[in-house]
Parts: C-alpha cells; sequence; structure tokens
C-alpha cells in the first residue's frame, strides 16, 4: 500500500477533521484496540489542534496530527498518526507504534523466518504465525482475531513492531488451515510512509 508512497506526489486533498468524525474515529480505535483507555485515546487525538485529513489516491485516508512550528517563516507540518483504506479498519503507523511502545496494542508476534519476507513488503503466511516464536490471541469461545481485525506485527526476538497489516481469515481459521496468507500487510518498516518524516 505505501511501498513505493511519496507525499510530495501521492497526497492531494487535505482538510481539517471535524470534532463528531475524530470522536467516530476514537470510538472505532476503542472497539480495534480494547486495551486502550479513554484518556490515552484523548492523549493520542487530542481536540486541539485538531487532525488533519489527507486522501491519498481514490480509496486511502491519512489523519495526521498538526504541529505548529516555533519559527515564524516556516508553516506548520503534519505528521501521520493514523491511515484507513475505504471501510477497513483504523491502523495506527508504526511511528506512532514505535514512539508510544507501551501501547496495548491488539497485536501479534510472526517467527523468525518471516522477518526478511515482511521487510520487503510480502504479506504474512499462516505458519509465520503458528510455527513456534509465532503467536496470536488465544481463541476461546470466540476467535481472538476476526477477519479484517487491524493488527500490529511484532517479530520473535524483537523490540519494536515491524508491520502494521489487516487479518484475512480469523485466528481460529489460521490455526485450522495453516496455509495461505493470514495477513495482509498495509504499512511496514522501511516503506515510504515509514520514510516520511511529515506531509505540508
Amino acid at each position: 500500500m505505501f511501498r513505493k508512497f511519496d507525499p510530495s506526489n501521492d497526497v492531494s486533498t487535505s482538510t481539517q477533521v471535524k470534532a463528531s468524525v475524530q470522536r467516530a474515529l476514537k470510538s472505532q480505535i476503542a472497539d480495534a484496540h480494547p486495551a486502550l483507555t479513554e484518556d490515552i485515546l484523548d492523549a493520542l487525538l487530542p481536540k486541539k489542534p485538531p487532525l488533519v485529513q489527507y486522501k491519498v489516491g481514490p480509496h486511502l485516508m491519512l489523519y495526521c496530527q498538526r504541529v505548529e512550528s516555533s519559527e515564524e517563516d516556516v508553516s506548520a507540518s503534519d505528521i501521520p498518526v493514523f491511515f484507513q483504506e475505504r471501510d477497513g479498519p483504523i491502523l495506527p503507523t508504526l511511528k506512532l507504534v514505535h514512539k508510544y511502545p507501551t501501547l496495548q496494542l491488539t497485536s501479534v508476534t510472526v517467527d523468525k523466518g518471516a522477518i526478511p519476507f515482511l521487510l520487503g513488503g510480502a504479506n504474512v503466511m499462516c505458519p509465520g504465525l503458528t510455527n513456534p516464536g509465532g503467536s496470536m490471541p488465544e481463541d476461546k469461545e470466540k476467535p481472538g482475531l476476526a477477519k479484517g481485525d487491524g493488527i500490529v506485527i511484532f517479530a520473535e526476538g524483537k523490540e519494536h513492531a515491524i508491520a502494521v497489516g489487516v487479518m484475512t481469515m480469523s485466528s481460529l481459521d489460521v490455526r485450522k488451515k495453516n496455509k495461505g496468507i493470514g495477513i495482509e500487510i498495509a504499512h511496514y518498516l522501511g516503506d515510504g510512509l515509514f520514510q516520511a518524516e511529515e506531509i505540508q
């Protein structure tokens, strides 16, 4: 999704997010990541300065925090914090995840063998989650993760997240089938969005 992302070419229109839309975003993020409290969400998405929404291509929205410059002749810049494709889940950027490493976001861990493929932008295959070293939330009465859930992806033996993606099947199906694509990668370490410092 962001493999060749270039903010100077790929970003078109920008609009300030209305308060009602920002509340809806917070609600969706809280549903996707139940461990995040209201206070944490308020710190991540404060009312002032408001979020700025950028349109990237025909189906992608990039939500940024406005950072005012202390110098008079330098305009404000926007730092990407979340993004959403069509009606999919709202996903955090890796820089946000790295900035707040103690956030309890819904996550999985892939085994060491998957790391080079993920850093090249490949999707996560089911064995990368079920092999020793990989892990997912436990399945109880219902699957720990449902198809379409937004996920932060960590790697075995690594401290920081290496990618963000969307489940293509439930965690129950991943364990049962153990083949095919388990997570579609949306954003990974070293892609265009990760390298973009700001959007102006």
